[in-house]
């Protein structure tokens, strides 16, 4: 297993993964948003973009990691788009808190940090998705979809990592494997 997740399907393009779990489909009622960014362009990027989509409202935007605790509180929002380096507390420290507030909130990183192990940790929180800003205008739409689907969605630009660790985790789950079918015969 890998972030919780058994050796998953991979869907998805060449270079981003979709990483198949099970959860819910969204219909296609008004799907409310919050977006939660330090930095007003990309805030506004994210906006612009989320707003072309008529399935989706910006119920709400944030500034800041306390602020988005707040809002995802008063307006339990059915996605929330969150950065990692925020004023107050920091995007993991927020999506922690707003799990225990907003537990039906799906959350989708989206963050300058190409760090494997920053990303490990914002999808522990229970995040369905991490998205590299760099690759925010090819990725931002297909990993809202894939999120709002029920899959897990991980940048182009840390796919390669994921996908060792799930081969590495498949390897180890088969010897597992067949080192207790080897001892139950023994035994």
């Amino acid at each position: 297993m890998i972030l919780g997740l058994n050796v998953p399907e991979i869907v998805g393009r060449v270079g981003a993964v979709t990483l198949e779990h099970a959860e819910p489909q969204v219909g296609s009622l008004s799907i409310r948003v919050l977006v939660v960014e330090d930095n007003e362009p990309w805030r506004r990027f994210i906006s612009t973009a989320l707003q072309e989509q008529p399935e989706l409202e910006i119920s709400g935007r944030a500034s800041d990691g306390l602020e988005a605790v707040q809002q995802a509180k008063e307006l339990q929002p059915d996605l929330i788009l969150l950065d990692i380096g925020l004023p107050t507390i920091n995007g993991i420290e927020a999506a922690r808190r707003i799990r225990e507030i907003s537990p039906a909130s799906k959350i989708l990183f989206v963050s300058e940090n190409r760090s494997r192990d920053v990303a490990e940790e914002a999808l522990r929180t229970g995040a369905s998705g991490y998205v590299v800003k760099s690759d925010a205008a090819s990725e931002l739409l297909t990993a809202v979809r894939a999120v709002l689907d029920g899959k897990r969605f991980v940048s182009a630009s840390l796919a390669g990592y994921f996908l060792a660790a799930m081969v590495a985790n498949a390897r180890q789950t088969d010897l597992l494997t067949s080192m207790v079918a080897l001892i139950s015969g023994i035994c």
